[in-house]
């Protein structure tokens, strides 16, 4: 796993175990203790991907997310002591991907960074030039091969799990598909009761769409069953 990783945490014990598993893996490691010291290795630095602590010394890992989501759209996970939902719907609306408590396993940690960092690989490394990687419906033009979308003409920024659920909507266009099929094809993980990840996602796509939310024209909620697109 060759890969450039930002772990920001102002525990040392904790950022130490994080670095010693990634590189055990054979990542980079860049290691900071402060939202603007990771501000600063995010500008001057390749980053494949970050490990955020929520609680730092000076601006929130929320915060250092929001920036950091202002340029760059590699796989942010964030990792709180709280286990409370809202936690969870704040990071995951300013842009994180992934969400992991206090304490954690490292090995499921390991596991969580990599699936985030194979979905990343196929974001930047699809193969280009296939008119089959094209959609092209009521004036949203979405490129699987070079992972662009753009809807009215106007470039939309999507984080690549923004990208695979828009495209997972637009190629089933006219069928309903479940929040747990979308979240189990999206995220591949299990899905679970209660799991509005995948609302949090739509909602920040429909943002991003210019979508209201009571009557949207893209996609559609299908209460009690999922989501879809016309």
């Amino acid at each position: 796993m060759d890969a450039k990783i930002l772990v920001v945490d102002d525990e040392p014990e904790i950022a130490d175990l994080v670095e010693v598993y990634l590189q055990s893996e054979g990542c980079t490691v860049y290691k900071c203790n402060s939202g603007r010291e990771a501000l600063g290795v995010v500008k001057s630095k390749p980053v494949d991907l970050a490990i955020l602590d929520v609680m730092l010394p000076d601006i929130s890992g929320f915060t250092l997310c929001g920036e950091i989501r202002r340029e760059h759209h590699f796989p942010v996970l964030m990792l709180t002591a709280k286990t409370g939902d809202m936690d969870k719907i704040t990071g995951l609306t300013i842009g994180a991907d992934d969400y992991i408590t206090k304490p954690f396993n490292p090995l499921e940690l390991m596991a969580r960074v990599k699936a985030q960092l194979r979905r990343y690989t196929r974001y930047n490394e699809a193969d280009k030039g296939e008119s089959r990687d094209i959609l092209d419906f009521n004036g949203l033009v979405i490129n699987r091969a070079t992972h662009e979308c753009t809807l009215y003409d106007k470039e939309l920024s999507l984080t690549p799990i923004e990208f695979d659920i828009l495209w997972m909507l637009s190629e089933n266009r006219g069928q309903v598909i479940s929040a747990e099929r979308l979240f189990e094809t999206v995220w591949g993980e299990k899905y679970l009761d209660r799991n509005n990840t995948v609302m949090v996602h739509i909602r920040r796509l429909r943002e991003k769409m210019g979508e209201p939310s009571r009557n949207p024209r893209f996609i559609k909620t299908v209460w009690g069953v999922g989501y879809k697109i016309e």
